[in-house]
């Protein structure tokens, strides 16, 4: 005779293989859903990248059969002093642009988070240059600082200033400042309204508590807003670095890298070597170039992301 303690009562296995069936059911419908994604990346980044990886170590010219070279591309790009150029633009043309965009759309931020007349109005207002086409809108602007039919030279000749006016985009400098100033103008309204969106999540607790405690206007933005903005900010200036140090399109319809490639950047500098000079080779190496320093950028940006606590 056998007995049987209430512990050894054997569990029945359906339910069990039930479970384990939802679980292979729900694990193989994720990765249908994650298929199509998964494909487009591989289809549009993935070898776009890799392609790109090997079009740079071979010496690819338009019409003639590719030599690999190894590094050669990449130590050509090293000796040639226009590429350093272009590296400096890069550099000057995303610091400064970035950090007016920031102070500028954190302004407009502020602004926009008061209650007032037209609120609505001048949120949708603000969106305009960033929904309209760049090269459209870049278009505008060169009309705008056209020399000889620039509607600003216009009004600096009447101001006193001699005619024509200056040439906005016949000048390295003012070309570059022009170039900054235009992706500043588009750029405006991605911080602006990201921002927005986190102010609007700051409890309004905190501000009252803040003023009976008699702190002012600055100082609730000094200790209450910016240290719960931050996270918003950091993450908006990630993004905005990512898309300007690869601009293309505004800078190569503005001034196509010109005057004396003073606003040149590495994706302008890239299209221009591939495209017009034919050399395939070198300007995959001169857009690969700009991946260790923008991967520079974005560790830097992470890792005091994950060191602060929020």
């Amino acid at each position: 005779m056998v007995l049987r303690s209430e512990s050894a009562v054997a569990v029945p296995a359906r339910p069990l293989s039930r479970a384990r069936f939802r679980i292979k059911e729900g694990t193989a419908f994720g990765w249908m859903m994650a298929a199509l994604p998964l494909l487009f990346l591989v289809a549009f980044v993935g070898y776009p990248f890799v392609y790109g990886i090997w079009l740079s170590l071979e010496n690819r010219s338009v019409a003639r059969p590719a030599v690999f070279v190894g590094l050669g591309n990449f130590i050509a790009d090293a000796r040639d002093p226009v590429f350093w150029q272009v590296v400096r633009n890069t550099f000057v043309y995303t610091i400064v642009a970035t950090v007016l965009k920031a102070g500028g759309g954190l302004a407009l931020a502020l602004v926009m988070n008061q209650n007032f007349r037209g609120k609505n109005l001048v949120r949708a207002m603000v969106l305009l240059p960033f929904i309209v086409p760049t090269v459209l809108s870049t278009i505008a602007w060169m009309w705008i600082l056209d020399p000889a039919f620039s509607v600003l030279n216009w009004f600096l000749v009447h101001l006193g200033e001699r005619p024509p006016g200056p040439s906005w985009l016949g000048n390295p400098y003012l070309a570059m400042g022009s170039v900054i100033f235009v992706n500043t103008w588009r750029g405006l309204p991605f911080y602006a309204i990201t921002l927005l969106a986190g102010l609007q999540t700051i409890p309004g607790d905190l501000y009252d508590a803040a003023t009976i405690d008699g702190a002012g206007s600055w100082h609730r933005f000094r200790y209450v807003t910016l240290p719960l903005l931050q996270p918003v900010i950091l993450i908006v200036t990630m993004f905005s670095v990512i898309f300007t140090f690869s601009d293309f399109q505004l800078v190569y319809v503005l001034t196509r890298g010109g005057p004396a490639n003073a606003t040149h950047l590495f994706a302008t500098y890239s299209f221009d070597i591939a495209m017009s000079a034919g050399q395939l080779g070198r300007g995959a190496s001169v857009a690969l170039a700009m991946l260790p320093a923008l991967a520079l950028v974005i560790a830097a940006l992470t890792l005091y992301m994950r060191r602060r606590r929020w």
